[in-house]
């Protein structure tokens, strides 16, 4: 019993640090926001179209910009002022969110409506994105990053279950509207928070064009072991992986025969899953084998949406949102660690736009590739194969390349 408060002030020891309490407790705020309202689009879009294509156009049409932008956004971060990049993606998806509310109190909004604004949200995510990620490890020591993502990684999942609890009782109680507004007051959190934080490191001017800047970047990757297969591999996580939460509703409306209630209660194990598998992250200081053990996740990851694709039970398919949601954070966190530590101060913007990227582009074009699939061979059939696709990419890392795959991280410049 003596050793439990050591072993909580190491799970938690990145909250040492004031800025990052600031920056972890906006954040949450946000989040949890954010989750309220995808809540409520998601059901509406589907309840307004009742074709699982519009789900994925409209995941697509919100992860658009960060591929066409973040690149840019990450050259930005690495030569302005990244507090003041943050602001101005936080309010332009503010303005968006405050914007959804009032078509939907005017009893004005269409679909289309809401596939454009997603867009628009997706710009201000694009260049605050890399931001965020430049700017999150100045704010602990360079031996406390990987707890203070995980712990990053944990508001994410807790806003996971927060947020679809608080929209599905706001969107049977009080009615979409207040979804789309409790999401844009929760953007005044994070911008508090903003304003509040010391920035302790400041990038430098720089002549140099756009251009230049990105392809120094990429060179970057390019000469830096295992960072080019962590991008391989995180696209490859996020478009056969995150399948799985895409497609909830057609799961909760076509193999179970349920409303709302059954959708919370899937994201919400899903979301207590993730806060298991970032906790345990947390609590590693250091281990050799990461990258081994990352596959491995991927592989258990690949499984169980196989697994959860073909249940019919609600209780299994339960336990299996648990599994996946803990399978997904810890795999997730592991690689964006390893990304993180690879990177310089001067570089980070570059580097983890390309990896944001890369992430994050894999989760549009798997919905919208899986959405036209769905309606031809069947839900089930077609998250079937996107897991097992899983499992043969992160089996080939695993067996075949994993010497390439994950050395040693260089010591920082």
């Amino acid at each position: 019993m003596q050793r439990d408060p050591k072993f909580l002030a190491r799970i938690f020891r990145a909250f040492r640090y004031r800025d990052f309490r600031l920056m972890w407790t906006g954040a949450c705020v946000s989040t949890i926001g954010t989750f309220v309202q995808q809540f409520a689009q998601s059901w509406l879009v589907y309840d307004l179209t009742k074709d699982a294509f519009y789900l994925g156009l409209d995941l697509f049409l919100g992860q658009l910009p960060i591929m066409m932008f973040s690149l840019f956004g990450g050259v930005f971060a690495d030569r302005l002022d990244r507090r003041k990049m943050l602001l101005a993606s936080q309010y332009i998806q503010m303005v968006c969110a405050f914007l959804l509310a009032l078509l939907f109190v005017t009893h004005t909004v269409k679909v289309w409506h809401i596939l454009g604004l997603s867009f628009f949200v997706g710009v201000g995510q694009s260049f605050g994105g890399p931001a965020y990620s430049a700017l999150l490890p100045t704010l602990v020591d360079a031996e406390d990053l990987s707890n203070a993502i995980a712990m990053n990684s944990i508001q994410f999942n807790l806003a996971r279950i927060i947020g679809p609890t608080i929209g599905g009782l706001a969107y049977t109680t009080l009615g979409a509207t207040w979804c789309f507004t409790l999401n844009g007051i929760s953007y005044i959190a994070v911008i508090i928070s903003l304003f509040m934080i010391h920035v302790k490191f400041v990038p430098a001017k720089s002549t140099e064009s756009v251009l230049h800047s990105m392809k120094e970047g990429i060179q970057f990757i390019r000469c830096r072991d295992g960072m080019s297969a962590l991008v391989i591999l995180a696209f490859c996580t996020t478009l056969f992986g995150f399948s799985i939460n895409s497609f909830l509703p057609v799961f909760v409306r076509t193999i179970f025969h349920k409303g709302p209630e059954t959708y919370t209660l899937l994201l919400v194990c899903s979301g207590a899953g993730s806060i298991v598998g970032a906790l345990s992250v947390a609590a590693v200081e250091k281990m050799k084998g990461q990258g081994r053990l990352t596959l491995m996740i991927l592989v258990l990851l690949g499984f169980i949406i196989s697994a959860f694709a073909l249940s019919h039970w609600l209780p299994l398919s339960c336990m299996l949102m648990f599994m996946a949601g803990a399978a997904i954070m810890a795999s997730a966190s592991f690689m964006l660690s390893l990304a993180q530590l690879i990177s310089t101060d001067a570089m980070r913007g570059r580097v983890m736009s390309v990896y944001n990227l890369a992430f994050r582009a894999g989760i549009p074009l798997g919905a919208l590739v899986i959405g036209k699939m769905i309606p031809i061979f069947g839900v089930s059939k077609v998250l079937t194969a996107a897991g097992l696709s899983l499992v043969a990419i992160s089996l080939y890392f695993l067996l075949v390349k994993q010497d390439a795959t994950f050395r040693p991280a260089p010591e920082k410049a």
